[in-house]
């Protein structure tokens, strides 16, 4: 893809459709669908991710769960009131689709970000002495608006966000990964939620604040 308005933020994913197409939202008469993909990761472990497509790329045939397609896109976000309260939502907003025989892939599942670190990274070591550090990086798109994805690095990456400022420009590459987690709600009861993030296997400082 040459335009130039995804140059900072570029996701592509080939997999299958995991279930039906629902109507999302209606924007000056274009419809808008959602439907999650599965992309397989070598483990076998398979990452359930959203997608944002409008009616006008789905073609006459029409998109059915079992499909195998490829998407090329953008990671967006936006608010969502839940429950009383804000919660970032993530989604792989498509700008072109093509099936899956038609159009082979060397990685499935690969997102590059030029954005700005917008928060203090915070680094940890788990009980299985694995370093990682979570990041949340602010990616420009047009009519001033921002995207805020958080994303995780491993490792050597990890120590290295201990050296990272807020307003540092960073580009990063690696895969978005769902994750499935238990979230304890007001009344104790435990409820299972699924995050998304961006795993990262490259980075670089860009612009050092």
């Amino acid at each position: 893809m040459t335009n130039k308005a995804m140059d900072n933020n570029e996701v592509v994913i080939a997999g299958f459709i995991n279930a039906s197409l629902e109507l999302d939202h209606q924007l000056y008469g274009e419809k808008f669908y959602k439907f999650y993909m599965g992309i397989p990761r070598l483990s076998g472990y398979i990452d359930l991710l959203p997608v944002t497509i409008s009616d006008r790329l789905i073609g006459l045939n029409g998109l059915k769960r079992g499909d195998e397609i490829v998407v090329k896109g953008q990671l967006r976000s936006y608010n969502k009131l839940i429950e009383g309260k804000n919660r970032l939502i993530l989604t792989v907003f498509a700008r072109d689709i093509v099936s899956g025989e038609n159009e082979k892939v060397k990685n499935p599942n690969h997102i590059f970000l030029n954005g700005f670190l917008c928060k203090t990274p915070i680094y940890r070591v788990t009980p299985f002495k694995r370093e990682i550090a979570d990041i949340l990086l602010a990616v420009n798109r047009s009519y001033n608006k921002s995207d805020y994805i958080p994303a995780i690095a491993w490792g050597r990456n990890a120590r290295f966000c201990e050296t990272l400022d807020v307003g540092d420009q960073l580009m990063i590459w690696g895969r978005i990964q769902s994750r499935i987690y238990q979230k304890r709600l007001e009344d104790g009861d435990m409820e299972e939620r699924t995050a998304y993030e961006v795993s990262i296997t490259k980075m670089e400082i860009a612009v050092k604040k």
